[in-house]
């Protein structure tokens, strides 16, 4: 509570209710592409894989398909999906940025729209809560790529489009993170703090497999900031 009075006394800006939520780490990297989300941007990011493997497009065959939908996102420019490709091209190193516009009359309308069935398009919006006369960006690409190219996309679109709201602090605590994580050498190593406590103390060491064990950590976060980290600190003997 330091933090939510601290600002609130010393700030002309609002400050957003305590107590912060706690958000589990794959749950921030699956809905904001981010360990640290700016929770004043309004767009989520939602996964599609399980739609997309009935579906035969080339360039998303065995990846990871995640998306996010722009409200009336229909009626903005073409050069705005234009200048979307390109920031994701140049800027983020992706292969490509598809989108769809679905239009009034119910036409999907995009470079990819030609692929997806009917019932794909209904699977798709009960799912993504997506309605007529939105828009939707299409983020493929293999674990460990996808999350973070999403979240440069959510972030740029909240940008560009002017969502995130510039009068309002808004807080998170983001928590189990993971205690291991394949290196670029595929090895398992220590995801962040080496000395933390697993969840699970030892029967979980010995018995799980280490890339689904989480730590005792945690972060806060303020707009997409990391203000603060801690753990609990390994303080078995025989877990060291």
């Amino acid at each position: 509570k330091v933090m939510y009075e601290t600002f609130t006394k010393f700030s002309d800006k609002k400050v957003a209710e305590y107590p912060f939520p706690r958000i589990p780490y794959e749950e921030a990297m699956l809905k904001y592409g981010s360990d640290k989300p700016d929770l004043r941007n309004p767009l989520e990011i939602k996964d599609v894989t399980s739609i997309f493997e009935k579906i035969d497009i080339k360039v998303f065959n065995g990846k990871i398909v995640r998306t996010i939908t722009l409200p009336d996102g229909a009626t903005v420019e073409r050069s705005f999906y234009d200048g979307m490709t390109e920031f994701a091209i140049e800027e983020c190193k992706a292969k490509g940025l598809a989108w769809i516009k679905i239009l009034e009359d119910g036409e999907w309308q995009g470079p990819i729209a030609k692929f997806i069935d009917e019932d794909s398009r209904n699977a798709f919006m009960e799912q993504t809560g997506t309605k007529i006369g939105d828009s939707i960006f299409f983020i493929a690409e293999h674990k460990g790529i996808v999350e973070k190219l999403a979240g440069e996309i959510r972030k740029e679109l909240g940008i560009r489009l002017e969502l995130i709201d510039e009068s309002i602090y808004k807080f998170c605590w983001i928590v189990d993170f993971p205690m291991y994580e394949l290196a670029e050498n595929g090895k398992i190593d220590f995801c962040h703090n080496p000395f933390s406590m697993p969840q699970g103390g030892m029967d979980a060491l010995l018995n799980k497999n280490p890339l689904d064990i989480l730590a005792y950590q945690y972060d806060m976060v303020c707009n997409g900031v990391e203000l603060a980290s801690g753990a609990v600190r390994n303080h078995k003997p025989e877990i060291m």
